[in-house]
């Protein structure tokens, strides 16, 4: 079998829209990398797509073996229920996040992704490092501009 990568990823924002921010951990055998940007307006759903986005722009390999552990149901239903394949047949005709599920999918077709939803704010040690990361990021004032959403996605 061959070793998966593991990631951890979280969203946050201060407010629904307001300051968000990622935090993203990839775990590759004992390699781990942390990642985390802040957005000056947002929304939580679009952090936590981005975080996902972010994570497998990181890799460099296609084909590799993916788990990416989140506390959003919005991302793991989306994907795993099998809703944004639908979504996309009818051009994302009245959903959000367009430009997102857009830049998310050719990331998807390259790897063998498996999304597993973990309870936010529990005892996942890597759920709550991308937290604290998210957080952090969100609350930093080192914000680059959310053009997606602030133009309008």
């Amino acid at each position: 079998m061959s070793q998966q990568l593991i990631i951890y990823t979280d969203g946050a924002a201060r407010g629904n829209p307001g300051p968000g921010g990622y935090g993203i951990l990839l775990q590759w055998g004992n390699t781990v990398k942390e990642l985390s940007q802040g957005f000056r307006k947002t929304t939580n759903n679009r952090m936590e797509l981005l975080a996902v986005i972010v994570a497998l722009q990181q890799l460099k390999k296609e084909g590799l073996d993916v788990v990416i552990y989140t506390d959003s149901s919005y991302v793991v239903n989306s994907v795993e229920k099998g809703w944004l394949f639908d979504w996309q047949k009818k051009n994302f005709k009245g959903k959000k996040n367009i430009d997102l599920w857009k830049q998310f999918l050719p990331f998807y077709n390259k790897h063998r992704i498996k999304f597993k939803w973990v309870k936010g704010h529990a005892n996942n040690p890597g759920n709550n490092r991308c937290d604290e990361l998210a957080t952090e990021a969100a609350d930093s004032g080192d914000w680059l501009v959310d053009e997606g959403y602030e133009n309008g996605n």
